[in-house]
C-alpha cells in the first residue's frame, strides 16, 4: 500500500465533508521579517510595536494577509493539490488578531460542489476557519477552486451551490479588542488622509510598480507551505510556473499603502477574483475604488469598504470589456473591508 498522498481529486469530496488540514504553524517575527522583505509593507499598526499600542493594541499584530496565507497553505494539500485555479472569495472575516507566539492551524467544510461540463474537472466550494492555540477562530472565509478529476469515469456528484453573502454588513464586522484611533499619529502613519476625507465612488491611481521575480514567488509559496503543483511544477504547467494568487494580493494590497496608507486592518473580504493569469516578469500595479463607508462603535474607527484592481499593464481604472468580461490585463479584483481613523 502506498505511502505517499496524491491529494484529493475532484470525485473525492462530499457536500458535508470536513477535513483538518495537517502541520499547525507557530509564527513568529520572521514571519513579519519575510513578508515586509516579499512585499513593500508599510502600514504603520504592522510595523511597529509602539504604534500598535499607542492604538490601543498590546503589540504590532502579524500582517493579516500573513496571517491569511498561513491559514491557506495549510488547506492546499487537501483542497488545491490537484487544482486547475483557484477561482474566488467570499465571506471572509479577520476575527481576532494574531500575534508572534500563536500557533495556526486550519479546518474547512466542504459546502458545494460542480462538475464542469468537460467531464474532466468539477468546483469545489469550501468554508476554512483559522484557529488560534486557544481553539479560537482568528478568521474565515469561503473559497471555491477548480479541481481535476482523476477516474473521469466517476460519476458527476449532486450540483449543490452555497448561497454566499455578496457583501459582509458593516455590523458583522469584528473590531480588534482595545483598538482606539482616538490619538492617531497620522505623520507616523505616513499619510494625512483620514475616514472622512474619501467619498464613495472617489478612485485612486497606486502609482508605483512591483515586478514580479521567480524567486521571489517560490520563496513566498514555500514560506507559506502552499504545496500546489501549478506553482511549482512545470511539467504540471509547461507555459510557466503559475504566481500564487495570495503572492499578488499582498503585492496589490501593500501598493495601496500610496494613498490609502490609513487603511489599517483588513477586518472583511467580501468577494474575490482571480481574473487572469500572472507570471514571472509581470509588474503588478494596482488602483482602488471607494465602495461603501460605515461607522463603528469603537472611538476614532471608521469602516471602508474598498474594490482594489491589480494589474499587468494599460490604464489605471479600466476594469472589463464591452462585453462584460475582465480586461486582459487585469490580475485581480478584491472586495474588502479595511478600518480607518476617522
Amino acid at each position: 500500500m502506498s505511502k505517499t498522498n496524491s491529494g484529493f481529486f475532484f470525485e473525492d469530496y462530499s457536500v458535508g465533508q470536513t477535513l483538518q488540514h495537517a502541520v499547525p504553524r507557530t509564527v513568529s517575527g520572521g514571519e513579519r521579517a519575510l513578508y515586509h522583505a516579499l512585499y513593500p509593507a508599510r502600514h504603520a499598526l504592522y510595523s511597529s510595536d509602539s504604534f500598535a499600542q499607542a492604538c490601543g493594541l498590546r503589540a504590532s499584530p502579524i500582517d493579516d494577509l500573513a496571517a491569511f496565507h498561513v491559514v491557506f497553505g495549510k488547506t492546499v494539500p487537501d483542497i488545491s493539490l490537484n487544482a486547475v485555479a483557484n477561482l474566488g472569495y467570499a465571506e471572509g472575516r479577520w476575527l481576532k488578531p494574531v500575534w508572534a507566539g500563536d500557533t495556526l492551524r486550519s479546518e474547512s467544510e466542504v459546502i458545494g460542489l460542480k462538475q464542469n461540463s468537460n467531464g474532466k474537472t468539477g468546483v469545489v466550494y469550501v468554508r476554512t476557519r483559522g484557529l488560534n492555540q486557544h481553539g479560537e477562530v482568528v478568521l474565515e472565509y469561503c473559497r471555491w477552486v477548480m479541481v481535476r478529476k482523476k477516474n473521469l469515469e466517476a460519476p458527476a456528484p449532486e450540483t449543490v451551490l452555497p448561497e454566499l453573502s455578496k457583501v459582509i454588513p458593516a455590523d458583522q464586522l469584528v473590531v480588534p479588542a482595545g483598538l482606539d484611533f482616538s490619538n492617531y499619529d497620522f505623520a507616523l502613519a505616513g499619510e494625512s488622509h483620514r475616514w472622512g476625507d474619501y467619498a464613495v465612488g472617489e478612485k485612486i491611481d497606486h502609482v508605483d510598480g512591483v515586478t514580479i521575480e521567480e524567486a521571489e514567488h517560490m520563496m513566498a509559496t514555500r514560506l507559506w507551505q502552499n504545496t500546489a503543483k501549478v506553482h511549482f511544477d512545470l511539467t504540471v504547467r509547461p507555459e510557466g510556473r503559475l504566481i500564487y494568487g495570495g503572492h499578488v494580493i499582498s503585492l496589490a494590497r501593500t501598493l495601496s499603502f500610496n494613498g490609502l496608507a490609513n487603511a489599517q486592518m483588513i477586518v472583511g473580504l467580501n468577494a474575490g477574483a482571480h481574473a487572469n493569469p500572472c507570471m514571472a516578469g509581470d509588474t503588478v500595479r494596482a488602483w482602488s475604488e471607494v465602495l461603501e463607508k460605515a461607522e463603528t462603535d469603537t472611538p476614532g474607527v471608521g469602516a471602508i469598504r474598498l474594490r482594489l484592481v491589480a494589474t499587468k499593464g494599460g490604464e489605471p481604472f479600466q476594469l472589463r470589456t464591452e462585453e462584460g468580461r475582465y480586461c486582459p490585463e487585469v490580475l485581480l479584483d478584491l472586495d474588502y473591508w479595511a478600518l480607518m481613523p476617522i
